[in-house]
């Protein structure tokens, strides 16, 4: 069975007669019925997930050809090698860290980050459930409410700097005729209509999508990489380097770690006997080989700023897009990739958008009955309002929206990672699947919701922003560390594993 075709069947709105006591849509009546109905419709002519937060069941699916299988790492290159992972090559730059340190660290954080993605990923398969359903079996169904808002803002954060990096390009193309709000919202729209026709598009169009930002990111690096500065050092020294370092690497981190909230969305169509250990590997190289690139790229052209003063008079006063299109040549061909990295940004938003909807209809289970179209529709508006907003500053943007993402993620692994292998000894045979929509045959969410509440304290104590430097992070360096990450990892795991063992011997559950 193709790819697409198991694609068809996992999001077919009929449901087991088990499975539809578990379904949060009831029937109704008035303009809700009318909107399902017509979502309803369309599910059945263009496969748009009417279901889609639905658990998909063993028998619903079929086998996936290992040739299909590859879009397990695919999807996450289409994704993640893009003009913001460009942009933020920058930043190392920027902190006046070296360009072999900036690589150095991209390439570690990167695979950090998309390790913790992986693991997330290893749920999609054995339980046909999207990732706001899976971890409510660590926080519960009250605190996984919050997770499900959180989830959204990150997509949407994610979205909007796409939109914003994208537009640059397209401005640049025009030669400045399009403004960067016309850009922005092309680009929302394009990437809305896809996700509005759900997984087995995404699913088709992140496939093939990578193979043209390699090539481009390549070129990148063929023509820029002589101009590359790697014998100026670093005036950095002692606590003033490690602030820097450690800042960089929680914001190269929050880059890849952030996907895990969505990551077995995409993966509930495969057999529940996939091996998981593929499932961890091209998931998390997907993530963090892709990531390396756009982000080495960006770290190479920002050091040879301090060879070209051309180069750094466009990016300081224009901006990227026209960066791009001052460091590429002939002109006609420069227009040419600047355009193809238009598509970019629309890779990104396609899968923000499609898991954003999701994690709104499990906001409660009145959201749940709204149409996953409303919800996309919902989504998109605020997209166009971050990134019209923030479409000025887009490296402070990015340093402060990417640190903040590292942040709760890891709290969010730390609880999901020690539920699994120590409180269900890593056998989904002890989770109730049948009763992933049942509050009353979920954890409660008590030792989950502490340790989620102490660890925000930790980060806030270990962060370091352009608007707030945290207590701990400021004894780093004149400008501060950012050790939010580690800290709120010890701290979430020191609350959540001993209140997780009183909570099952007290509650049972």
């Amino acid at each position: 069975m193709s790819a697409e075709k198991v694609g068809e069947h996992a999001t077919s709105s009929s449901l087991s007669s088990a499975d539809r006591s578990n379904t949060p849509i009831k029937s109704e009546h008035g303009i809700l019925a009318r909107l399902r109905a017509f979502e309803a419709r369309l599910d059945a002519k263009l496969g748009i997930e009417s279901e889609a937060i639905t658990r998909k069941r063993p028998e619903e699916k079929g086998p996936v050809p290992w040739h299909h299988q590859l879009t397990m790492f695919f999807l996450w290159a289409s994704g993640t090698m893009n003009t913001s992972c460009f942009a933020t090559g920058f930043l190392g730059w920027e902190f006046g860290l070296t360009l072999r340190q900036s690589i150095v660290i991209t390439i570690f954080a990167s695979i950090l980050g998309g390790a913790a993605t992986g693991f997330a990923a290893t749920f999609g398969a054995p339980t046909g459930l999207r990732q706001i359903s899976v971890s409510r079996y660590a926080f519960g169904w009250w605190p996984n409410k919050v997770i499900a808002a959180l989830n959204t803002i990150v997509q949407i954060g994610w979205a909007s700097v796409a939109c914003i990096t994208g537009g640059l390009a397209l401005t640049a193309v025009a030669d400045g005729h399009i403004s960067l709000i016309v850009g922005i919202v092309i680009l929302a729209v394009v990437a809305t209509f896809i996700s509005f026709i759900g997984l087995k598009a995404i699913l088709v169009y992140e496939r093939y999508a990578w193979f043209a930002f390699f090539i481009i990111f390549m070129i990148f690096f063929g023509m820029t990489g002589k101009y590359a500065d790697n014998s100026t050092q670093t005036e950095l020294k002692g606590a003033n380097l490690s602030g820097q370092v450690l800042s960089l690497i929680a914001i190269v981190y929050g880059s890849s770690a952030s996907w895990q909230t969505m990551a077995s969305d995409y993966y509930v169509h495969y057999p529940a006997n996939i091996s998981r250990l593929k499932v961890f590997l091209m998931t998390t190289f997907g993530i963090a080989i892709p990531t390396s690139i756009g982000m080495i790229a960006g770290c190479v052209v920002s050091s040879g700023l301090n060879n070209r003063a051309d180069w750094k008079d466009v990016y300081e006063n224009d901006g990227l897009g026209f960066l791009i299109q001052t460091m590429i040549y002939p002109r006609g061909f420069a227009k040419f990739i600047l355009t193809l990295l238009v598509l970019s940004g629309i890779n990104v938003n396609v899968i923000s958008i499609y898991s954003a909807a999701i994690s709104c209809q499990q906001f409660a289970r009145p959201f749940a009955r709204v149409p996953r179209f409303i919800w996309i529709i919902l989504c998109f508006a605020a997209i166009l309002g971050l990134a019209v907003g923030g479409r000025e500053k887009l490296n402070t943007y990015l340093q402060n929206f990417l640190s903040l993402l590292g942040y709760w993620c890891t709290q969010y692994f730390v609880i999901l990672f020690s539920e699994h292998v120590i409180f269900r000894k890593m056998n989904f045979d002890n989770y109730d699947l049948e009763g992933w929509n049942d509050p009353k045959r979920l954890p409660v969410g008590i030792a989950a919701g502490t340790a989620f509440a102490i660890g925000i304290i930790a980060w806030v104590m270990g962060m370091v922003e352009t608007w707030y430097v945290g207590p701990l992070g400021k004894l780093i360096g004149e400008d501060g560390g950012d050790i939010a990450n580690e800290f709120t990892f010890v701290i979430t795991a020191l609350v959540y594993i001993p209140a997780r063992y009183l909570e099952k011997k007290i509650i049972g559950k």
